[in-house]
């Protein structure tokens, strides 16, 4: 999305033509809906800053910008290298409150460019301009002084602006960014926000309870259970049982963050020692046995304490693949209470509907391109270890065991697949032990682009060469 000459739009009055010329001067993808008052707003806006400005008319702004993934929109922004301004627009009388919280928000969110922040709201209605100090408190402002700021902020970018807001720089996790983790260098998706709304709620209203959320790989749980539990920490003395592998990014974030005790499966024994915890968090419970599972329960009961529990959903795999049956048993428990995640911040929707159809060559995604996947094939051993050694040469990861690297992200992932993998009749992938759900879940670390090295199974190639392809499934 490019900036647009705002004086030039607001020239017109037919919204239907303000809408064609917008997307042209912006390149977006679709057409924008502005409404009678916001185009009214931005005549007001442009007008006003005409009279103190002589070359306000040359000024360009990104307008109605909407951050990718997190639903946050900005009014007008204009960037360089120094400094971003950020201009709201209200044609109604809002509470200042209302109107410092946003700028206020607004800033956070623009934190993440790592430039000074001017912040300014231009309430139409009463023809006024107020901005936000660097303390945070809402001053009355004067025109002249946002046209100095303007005037001030030469060699503008004009680029796609969701090139500045790449979303490794605020989506993140706790395993693989401990240290952007504990200095909340990160923000929820309005559906992670939702939900947590919603658990925070349930568990004023009842302490006991026990509810989570579950979704695919890369639709940020480990975040959300995270953040929630760092959020209870400041009250109440907060665990954190993790069923994963232990990594050494989770002992960053135990010995970092005293508020939290963070316990893998090996430390059980430490945990019954440990003493009370008003809460109790669980990651990857997909992976929690019976009687742990019964365990925690029972000791939840015991410290009147709420249990919240995060666990991956395995449904692009074949039932018969899933061999670890945590999922379930979390979802049988009496008065159970689950949200789900169904928005993939980490893997974009190209590999995610690739995965879906390697996993399930049914599954309706096909007919589509794929221009991040790419396929290898080797006749031996020798030939598929010198494919993936040139992928791994160029910046491809190699995901031996997905459980090792289990809730980490890479931009580039190259998996395996031999002779032992076929497709079933229904149209699943199957393979011997936990060969699929290997691949599934190494595929779903991967960020930007995946890549497939197949050993001497022509028949299994084939079928993933159609589906890359847009043909009809074959297996």
């Amino acid at each position: 999305m490019k900036p647009i000459n705002i004086y030039a739009l607001t020239r017109l009055d037919d919204p239907l033509t303000q809408q064609r010329l917008e997307r042209q001067m912006s390149r977006r993808k679709h057409y924008l809906k502005i409404k009678e008052w916001e185009i009214q707003d931005l005549k007001a806006f442009s007008a006003k800053l005409e009279a103190v400005e002589e070359r306000a008319y040359e000024m360009e702004f990104f307008y109605s910008f909407i951050m990718p993934k997190l639903g946050k929109e900005f009014d007008l922004l204009r960037v360089n290298a120094d400094y971003v301004v950020n201009v709201e627009l209200k044609s109604g009388d809002v509470p200042d409150e209302v109107i410092q919280k946003q700028l206020l928000q607004n800033r956070h969110y623009l934190g993440t460019l790592g430039r000074t922040i001017y912040s300014y709201t231009y309430v139409s209605s009463r023809d006024r301009l107020v901005r936000l100090s660097n303390s945070g408190r809402l001053v009355e402002a004067h025109w002249e002084e946002l046209a100095e700021v303007l005037h001030r902020q030469d060699n503008c970018y004009d680029g796609d602006i969701e090139e500045l807001f790449k979303e490794d720089k605020y989506l993140i996790s706790p395993l693989t960014d401990p240290g952007r983790f504990l200095r909340q260098e990160y923000f929820l998706t309005s559906q992670q926000k939702d939900i947590k709304k919603h658990i925070l709620k349930r568990i004023q209203q009842n302490a006991q309870c026990v509810q989570g959320f579950t979704g695919l790989p890369g639709t940020g749980k480990t975040i959300l259970l995270y953040d929630i539990a760092m959020q209870l920490s400041w009250r109440e003395k907060v665990c954190v049982l993790h069923f994963g592998s232990w990594v050494k990014e989770l002992e960053q974030l135990d010995e970092r963050l005293k508020r939290i005790d963070f316990f893998d499966r090996s430390m059980l024994e430490k945990w019954r020692d440990a003493g009370r915890y008003a809460v109790i968090c669980v990651d990857e419970g997909h992976r929690i046995e019976a009687p742990v599972l019964q365990e925690v329960l029972e000791r939840a009961e015991a410290w009147k304490a709420p249990v919240i529990f995060s666990y991956d959903r395995e449904d692009a795999i074949s039932p018969m693949e899933r061999t670890q049956d945590g999922a379930r048993l979390i979802e049988e428990i009496p008065d159970y209470v689950s949200y789900q995640l169904t928005n993939r911040i980490r893997v974009n929707s190209e590999l995610s509907a690739f995965i879906g159809c390697v996993m399930y060559v049914k599954n309706g995604n096909h007919r589509r391109e794929y221009p991040s996947v790419t396929l290898s094939y080797g006749n031996n051993c020798m030939e598929a270890e010198r494919l993936l050694h040139n992928y791994e040469a160029e910046g491809y990861v190699y995901i031996r065991d997905a459980v090792e690297v289990a809730r980490k992200e890479f931009d580039r992932v190259v998996m395996f697949l031999d002779d032992s993998f076929r497709y079933d009749e229904a149209g699943y992938l199957r393979s011997k032990g936990e060969a699929v759900r290997n691949l599934f879940h190494g595929l779903s670390r991967a960020k930007e682009r995946v890549a497939l090295v197949v050993q001497d199974n022509q028949t299994v190639f084939e079928t993933i060469l159609g589906i890359v392809q847009g043909e009809k499934a074959k297996y």
